[in-house]
């Protein structure tokens, strides 16, 4: 199978917006650089990475019958608010298990950015004080057994949707987009540049790119902080993704790039790459980017193409997966 056999239920615009970055290319002084914007590409909550995964997994739900969402993320969670717009969307509910993942002082960070979002899209909204772990939780299975018992049918979506099996399509296909921009734009990018968490979004893009005929890297930035763990279900999806969409040879291990250096000691805290970064971006470009993932991706990407890693006759192309909502918990570092 390609991966356009799979059914896909649209909550995109289309192709997100590619678009040059050209004064921070100037200001770095090498690679021109790109950015592809999943941040501004749906009318459901501000959209993001993960709204182009479930456009994969919706029929799934459709198909099982479900009429409840039940998904996992940390109090600031962009793809629980994801899940929330989407279950708005289909007329389903929508329990959301929010967890403590990051521990950082804002008094508010419950009640604000994304968490407020979801709240106004109806969803139930449960807090539990459990720490950050990219694994499947205990807190999620019981909400699923909850829904069971209370006579709801539930649907379950892992953290990031990566555990899910079909997590990793929506950037498989997003790598074959790129494909078709590139012809459109006369343009090709050797080098990609995305955040790693969970893993499903660069592993879909892993998979995607391996079955085309020009060799990229693929780099992904990690703000894990649990780089081993990380970069393991990066591996484990990208093939389990090559393998559905019928790519006919094993993923070679150079092509699976998990680089560390700039997620700090943990997942969701800011460092000061971080943070520069998101000024940098913000003062040359108007491009706006978090602390928990795209700032730290950013920041990545400023370092390789400065540092020449990235070479300067290069075509970087930074995926940008939203996730802007969550600077509302860090109002405290922009005085």
């Amino acid at each position: 199978m390609a991966v356009s056999d799979f059914e896909r239920y649209p909550l995109t615009f289309g192709p997100s917006p590619v678009h040059q970055l050209p004064r921070l290319s100037a200001h770095l002084g090498g690679a021109t650089v790109w950015a592809k914007r999943e941040d501004v590409n749906s009318g459901l909550a501000f959209g993001g990475n993960k709204t182009r995964k479930l456009e994969y997994i919706v029929p799934d739900v459709l198909a099982r019958g479900a009429d409840t969402l039940v998904s996992i993320g940390g109090y600031q969670s962009n793809h629980t608010r994801q899940v929330a717009a989407v279950a708005a969307k289909l007329g389903m509910k929508a329990v959301l298990v929010q967890e403590n993942w990051v521990d950082w002082p804002d008094p508010l960070s419950d009640r604000i950015g994304n968490i407020q979002l979801s709240r106004i899209m109806g969803a139930d909204v449960r807090l539990d004080s459990s720490g950050f772990d990219i694994g499947i939780r205990d807190s999620w299975k019981n909400a699923i057994a909850d829904v069971e018992a209370s006579g709801g049918k539930p649907y379950p979506i892992p953290a990031g949707a990566s555990e899910h099996h079909l997590g990793g399509l929506g950037f498989a296909n997003w790598a074959y987009e790129v494909e078709a921009q590139e012809r459109e734009l006369g343009v090709f990018f050797d080098t990609i540049i995305v955040c790693t968490v969970t893993g499903s979004t660069h592993a879909g893009m892993i998979a995607g790119f391996a079955g085309q005929e020009r060799p990229r890297r693929v780099i992904g930035i990690d703000a894990s902080a649990t780089l081993k763990k990380t970069r393991d279900q990066v591996a484990r999806i990208a093939r389990h993704t090559a393998q559905l969409i019928g790519l006919e040879r094993d993923l070679r291990d150079d092509e699976i790039t998990v680089l560390e250096g700039w997620a700090g000691d943990l997942y969701g805290i800011p460092v000061d790459s971080t943070l520069e970064a998101i000024r940098l971006g913000g003062t040359l470009e108007g491009m706006i980017t978090d602390t928990v993932y795209e700032g730290k991706s950013l920041a990545g990407l400023i370092d390789l193409v400065s540092s020449r890693d990235i070479p300067a006759d290069s075509n970087v192309l930074y995926a940008h997966l939203g996730g802007q909502l969550s600077l509302n918990a860090y109002s405290g570092l922009f005085r």
